[in-house]
Formats: structure tokens, sequence, C-alpha cells
């Protein structure tokens, strides 16, 4: 290169980078190459949960579950999506708790971590919300997708309760399931056999029946919120803060003798061979 063409290329940057610097550098964007994918994490916070799983030991609790990203043993069912931020839960039959014959990869929540003994009643009441996803499912015999739990609020006894009616356990039934099935958000709740039964008879599981509700939105696979509030005498699910259905009367009354407490995950509603799911949870909240 010449000195008249090193000159000229001399003055062409000085003047391009006068250029450049004239502009307000709230308009300049600097990006960072060589982070194209940051990492994200799922804003949920563990603290006052445990896992319940589809095979031996059964659950893992407080502290050991905030390790569970190192957990090896928890890695294939409960784990990160560090690109979408999710918390996935994955499970298959296999072996189950008291109770059920299906199997789950599930949070049970525990207001006192590490302990099932304390829990809410709808007198003093309590919230959940979730930002989730269906990420995939297996399908049944038939085509069709098989289905899935995917949150509620279980019903407990307390051990005067247990004791009344001779139970061996303090299980008492769930009043809400939120089930994805085939694309949609189904609800499961319970009502009485009997609308004018009270204590002793309404404590006994099979003095409840099903009552179920499908929202007419399609969620399929994509990404949809719900919550659910609960208070004395009512309770209500929203689906994509649009679509709601209330709880309230005789039922919901009298289901408040008993104690509660909030699952979230993947609870798989069949034994088949070779089923699964995959359920991501961006984030969870509960409020008492």
């Amino acid at each position: 290169m010449n000195n008249i063409s090193s000159i000229s290329y001399i003055i062409s940057f000085l003047i391009l980078f006068n250029f450049s610097c004239q502009h307000d550098e709230e308009e300049l964007e600097i990006v960072d190459p060589f982070i194209e994918n940051p990492i994200k994490l799922p804003n949920i916070d563990l603290s006052n949960w445990k896992l319940q799983l589809p095979f031996e030991p059964y659950s893992v609790r407080p502290p050991q579950i905030l390790n569970y990203a190192t957990n090896e043993l928890l890695k294939p069912y409960m784990y990160n999506d560090s690109i979408e931020g999710a918390l996935v839960f994955y499970t298959k039959p296999g072996k189950t708790t008291a109770n059920t014959i299906y199997s789950r990869t599930e949070l049970r929540e525990q207001i006192v971590a590490g302990s099932d003994k304390y829990n809410w009643t709808f007198e003093s009441g309590g919230s959940i919300k979730g930002s989730l996803k269906l990420d995939n499912i297996s399908n049944d015999s038939n085509g069709r997708p098989h289905r899935t739990i995917v949150m509620q609020i279980h019903g407990r006894l307390t051990d005067e309760q247990k004791e009344l009616i001779n139970q061996k356990d303090n299980n008492a039934p769930p009043i809400m399931k939120v089930v994805w099935q085939d694309g949609y958000v189904s609800l499961h709740s319970k009502k009485l056999k009997n609308p004018n039964a009270v204590i002793p008879e309404i404590l006994y599981t099979d003095s409840w029946i099903h009552n179920s509700y499908t929202f007419p939105q399609k969620v399929g696979n994509e990404i949809f919120t719900i919550e659910i509030k609960a208070k004395k005498g009512l309770m209500e699910v929203i689906l994509n803060e649009t679509f709601s259905k209330v709880y309230s009367g005789n039922d919901i009354e009298k289901w408040g003798v008993f104690e509660n407490y909030f699952k979230a995950g993947n609870y798989l509603m069949t034994t088949d061979n070779n089923a699964f799911a995959y359920v991501k949870y961006y984030e969870l909240n509960v409020e008492h």
C-alpha cells in the first residue's frame, strides 16, 4: 500500500469512528457473540416441596431436594431445561405409593420443610399458580394421548379423624385434580354421594363421588397457566387468566373438615407398558 492509499484509509477510518461516536449511546447495542444461548432457570423455589418418585426411595425431602441438579438418582426424572428455563418432570409406569395404581414424579407441598404433618384448611385458605406445558406424552392402543395430572389439592385426615374411622393412614381424597387430557385442561373434583352426610360419614373416601369439567380452550403442547384459589366455602380454578370455574355450596362447605396440601408435577394415569410423559414447569408459586 503506497503512502497516499495509507493516508486515505486512515482518514476514512477516522470519519467513520467520529460518526459512530456522535450517536446517542442508548442507541448502541452491545452484543456478546459468545453468549448466543444464555442459561435460563425455572422460577421455582423447592424449599417447601418434597418430590414423590416412581421407584424406591419414593420421596426426596428438603433440604436434599435442593440438590436435585447434582443428584444422580433424580436426574432422569427431574431436571432443568436450561434453554427454555423449565423444570422437567419425567415419569413412566413403575412402583407406586399407597392408595394408587399409577406412578408419578410429583411435588408435594410441605408447609414445614421435611414434614407432612403440617397442612392447611379451606378456612385458612391458599392458592397455587403454575406456568407449564405438556411437552411430550405417549399414546394408548387407540392412538390417543394418555392423560396426566399436573396439579392437585389433596385432602388429608388429621390423626384424630384417622382414629375415628379406624383408617391405617391419613389419606383423604383429592378435592381437585387438574388433568391434561387430549390437549385440553380437565378438572376433576369431588361431591358427596349423600348431601346430608356429616362426620364421620364424610371422612370416608367412598362417601365422595367424581365430578368433572373441561375448559373450552385447547392448550395442546403450548405453555399455559393454571391457578387454584381456595378459601372457606369456595374454590376457583383459572386457565390462562381468562377462563374460570368456581366451586361453592354444600360440597365445598363440608370439605372444610379436611386438611389439604398442594401438589404439582406429572402423575401419569396409565399402567400401559412403554408409556411416558414429560411435563415442563416454568413457574410455580404458592401462597397462604
